[in-house]
């Protein structure tokens, strides 16, 4: 079945593209707004705010430089006080002096109870920690609460809508780097995937990867075979980036990383320098650089 495109409605509320942005799209009963941290004290007006919802918190870590983000859900109170007021109270939390804006969802129509919430909590904190592209802060897995079938169904809708519009904020967070691969041994004709190959200098070893080119970049697959020992002119961020990497004891990748360029992927691979256009190769052998020729 043909995607079909999607009429977003984006209102910059301060006339500003840094400012908050309160988000709809067509045939949707949610909203969502993007609040930076410190507009908080101006939504006051906002009557949606004062409704149940969920609400994302993000963030950048100082020590890693990894993109970071809570999950969290708000309930109206008894004095009619729901999302802003939970906002506001993470805002003077000192232990969450990390993030630096503020994600919401709710609905027009006020329609979310504590069930629904809860239901929402639940799965966008999976949906995140199954994505990898942000450390999730959440301490323990929310529970998802008892609901029906009918419910379930009518709440993965608004999800599926809900993804569409955190990506239209800015936050990929709900993407996976890509769509699920095959192992190592087994590639499907139709996958555009490349492969490095060649034998280090430095351990001996016969270095096999695999990537696939995406619109952001070039991501190394999990399963490829690194090779652990750096050289000694390495740039440094990919050497940061090696450190960081989940790579086991026998040089497999563990998990899919991403890079903005194909000789950065490269160089990540084999520890040192190297022209990732001539490097990077289909399977019959040609190079990505006669691929772009094309």
């Amino acid at each position: 079945m043909a995607v079909r495109g999607k009429n977003i409605n984006l209102f910059l509320i301060d006339g500003t593209a840094t400012g908050r942005i309160k988000c709809t799209l067509a045939n949707w009963t949610g909203i969502a707004y993007k609040i930076p941290r410190t507009e908080l004290d101006k939504c006051k007006d906002r009557g949606e705010l004062s409704q149940s919802g969920v609400y994302f918190l993000f963030g950048t870590s100082d020590q890693s430089d990894e993109n970071i983000v809570y999950v969290g859900q708000a309930g109206v109170r008894k004095n009619g006080e729901g999302i802003l007021r939970r906002l506001i109270e993470h805002k003077r939390n000192l232990d969450k002096d990390y993030w630096t804006e503020a994600v919401v969802f709710t609905t027009s129509n006020n329609s979310f109870g504590p069930t629904e919430i809860s239901y929402l909590e639940n799965r966008f904190c999976g949906l995140a920690v199954e994505a990898k592209r942000y450390v999730v802060k959440n301490g323990n897995d929310p529970t998802s609460g008892n609901i029906t079938e009918e419910k379930e169904s009518e709440l993965e809708e608004f999800i599926d809508y809900a993804k569409i519009v955190m990506g239209t904020l800015g936050h990929k967070l709900f993407e996976p780097l890509t769509e699920k691969i095959d192992p190592i041994d087994v590639v499907p004709e139709k996958e555009s995937i490349l492969f490095f190959k060649r034998k280090s200098r430095k351990s001996g070893l016969l270095i096999e990867a695999r990537c696939k080119q995406t619109n952001e970049g070039f991501v190394v697959l999990k399963g490829s075979l690194i090779e652990t020992i750096d050289s000694e002119r390495i740039p440094p961020g990919i050497k940061e980036k090696r450190k960081k990497a989940n790579i086991d004891e026998n040089g497999i990748l563990q998990e899919d990383v991403l890079f903005k360029s194909p000789s950065y992927a490269a160089a990540f691979v084999i520890g040192g320098h190297v022209n990732g256009l001539t490097e990077w190769k289909t399977k019959d052998g040609l190079s990505l650089k006669e691929i772009e020729k094309r």
